[in-house]
């Protein structure tokens, strides 16, 4: 099975037609996909201007799509290495209570749901590795806010779990993500779960 650069490699590959690229592109999303699959699908189509199902797109676009991808791959990476190291130096210091900056990083290890979203189609518009940026600075300032740590915004709605999101949590109304619960103060929790489910963004 190809890895993340080799397929990155083909995108980037001339000598392949269109829909080979694309199909690579989307195969990169299997190793890496901040937002889910799908999310983040649509996400880089719509920064890009691909549409998502077009079958034969414009191979300067996915290579822009790849770019952004490639970019937060990047710090995420870093990140985990960063972690890791501040992990094996609290072990050797006898602090082995996980916090949850730990229980964060466990969830979201190996790049895919890191900043998952309320549905494909409502995502953050910056760039992915902004919000990424924004997210690992939240939850490593360890101290509960009232907005969104990706976009600022003071809305919440608490998404139950369902087949069709199997992830649950406050859902910031303005950018999609749900957030972790560590990273909200308790009036904002309780706010959220005052507009519990998913039919609260439609009203937004």
């Amino acid at each position: 099975m190809a890895g993340f650069r080799a397929l990155a490699e083909q995108v980037r590959n001339p000598r392949l037609v269109a829909t080979q690229r694309r199909t690579a592109l989307r195969k990169c999303l299997e190793r890496f996909a901040p937002y889910g699959h799908r999310a983040t699908w649509h996400h880089l189509c719509t920064r890009a201007g691909i549409a998502t199902q077009d079958r034969d797109p414009d191979p300067e676009r996915l290579v822009a799509a790849l770019t952004e991808l490639e970019e937060a791959r990047t710090l995420w990476l870093a990140y985990e290495e960063e972690f890791a190291a501040r992990r094996r130096k609290e072990k050797h210091d006898g602090i082995r209570q996980p916090g949850a900056l730990d229980e964060w990083h466990r969830r979201t290890w190996g790049g895919c749901d890191i900043v998952p979203c309320q549905s494909p189609q409502q995502h953050p518009a910056a760039r992915l590795a902004v919000v990424l940026r924004n997210m690992i600075a939240a939850m490593e300032a360890g101290r509960p806010r009232r907005d969104c740590p990706v976009c600022g915004g003071t809305r919440f709605t608490w998404l139950p779990e369902s087949m069709n999101h199997p992830a649950s949590g406050p859902a910031c109304r303005e950018c999609g993500v749900l957030a972790p619960v560590s990273v909200l103060t308790p009036e904002a929790l309780m706010a959220a779960d005052r507009v519990r489910g998913a039919g609260a963004f439609a009203a937004a």
